[in-house]
């Protein structure tokens, strides 16, 4: 601490360079020229694979639903997770005014519903077997595990949010692979011990 912040116990530190300390120079990005290709970024992590999930909510009685990939688990104790939803989703905006929200893990057979869940303008919950959570959000049928989570924090992230989110229910609902997505494509890993 500097200035009226600091308490008469503690001591200025010197102030301690990279070249000082023999570390590499800063990477933040405004010290960055030139970033790496948004093409190349894609594509080297499309190498990553994640799972599927659906993501959905209810707002004044009717339900809302997005596929993610970004998808992961932050903290086990408190239990958070966290997704990115993209800031030009129209989906978006209402799970986040909801306030919470299921994370639908899907299971190796169910590519037509990620799918049905990443087109823009379709009826998404149509001929999509669904039901209500304990807390009244909704929980997809057949899928291999659920979070029910609320909205703890949003932050901004370049071209979409972060949600971090505090799990209040959770359950395995079929003991099955995921849905993998990895290089732009659906796998399934049936099979795979």
């Amino acid at each position: 601490m500097t200035g009226p912040e600091m308490t008469a116990n503690e001591e200025r530190r010197p102030a301690v360079s990279a070249a000082d300390t023999g570390a590499p120079p800063s990477t933040r990005p405004e010290e960055q020229p030139d970033p790496a290709p948004k093409e190349g970024l894609r594509e080297v992590m499309g190498c990553f694979a994640t799972g599927a999930a659906i993501v959905t909510a209810v707002l004044d009685g009717r339900p809302h639903g997005m596929a993610v990939n970004s998808l992961t688990s932050v903290s086990l104790n408190p239990p958070l997770i966290l997704f990115c939803p993209d800031k030009k989703s129209t989906t978006w905006p209402a799970i986040e005014a909801a306030g919470q929200f299921v994370v639908n893990i899907l299971a190796h057979d169910q590519e037509d519903v990620c799918r049905r869940f990443a087109r823009k303008g379709a009826d998404r919950f149509a001929d999509v077997a669904h039901g209500d959570s304990d807390e009244g959000s909704v929980v997809l049928h057949h899928i291999a595990a659920f979070l029910e989570c609320c909205i703890e924090h949003v932050y901004d992230a370049g071209d979409h949010f972060i949600t971090v989110a505090r799990v209040i229910d959770l359950g395995l609902k079929r003991d099955v692979p995921p849905l993998v997505f990895y290089k732009g494509a659906y796998h399934n890993l049936a099979g795979v011990d």
